[in-house]
């Protein structure tokens, strides 16, 4: 269990920062530029929630990954160890399969896509969507985070955290559109009001 009797402590004020197995990086690396950004989406998501304009089970749903999002991020703040002093907190295969399982839960009552949806809707559908978004730029850093520390064994990243990140952004998506409902959706049309080509339907 984590113990927080002080927020501040100062020991940051140098511009360095300790990973979870308690080494010392800069906080420009970029397993912390990872987790940061795991950290955002986690706090959209709760901005979305907090509108009070999402369906039950997607609170119920979201409330699951909110919890699991801390996971992640502990997941990414720790280099890959062969013999850790203790056990890591690791994003599992199972927590992915899971999300996919929500994926598949809400897409049986979705109409098939046409084209891409534009952004909006409801409080909380449109909040789903920026939180899509800071998903995938998350997954984005976490895989800038691969290129440079590996995935091997001692020192590197759990790609299973990666993978979460991307399976979570499609799930948002899927959310986006059970929360905003699809009679109203607003589809993308490529080059808005160019004439088409010649021979284009």
């Amino acid at each position: 269990m984590v113990t927080l009797s002080k927020i501040y402590t100062r020991t940051g004020d140098a511009g360095s920062t300790r990973l979870s197995d308690n080494s010392e990086v800069r906080k420009t690396d970029l397993r912390v530029e990872a987790y940061g950004q795991v950290d955002e989406a986690n706090a959209i998501i709760g901005v979305a929630v907090s509108t009070g304009a999402l369906p039950d089970r997607l609170v119920q749903m979201l409330s699951l990954i909110s919890n699991e999002l801390f996971d992640v991020g502990a997941d990414l703040a720790t280099p890959l160890n062969p013999s850790p002093p203790w056990p890591a907190l690791r994003i599992e295969p199972r927590s992915v399969e899971r999300l996919e399982a929500f994926c598949d839960e809400l897409q049986e009552t979705l109409p098939v896509l046409r084209s891409f949806i534009l952004p909006g809707g409801n409080p909380g559908g449109a909040q789903l969507h920026v939180a899509r978004t800071v998903t995938r730029r998350a997954e984005r850093a976490a895989w800038r985070c691969v290129e440079a520390h590996g995935t091997d064994p001692d020192g590197g990243v759990n790609m299973a955290a990666v993978t979460y990140l991307n399976r979570l952004s499609d799930l948002l998506f899927i959310m986006s559109r059970a929360a905003n409902g699809t009679e109203g959706e607003i589809l993308w049309v490529p080059g808005t009001d160019r004439e088409k080509p010649e021979g284009a339907r």
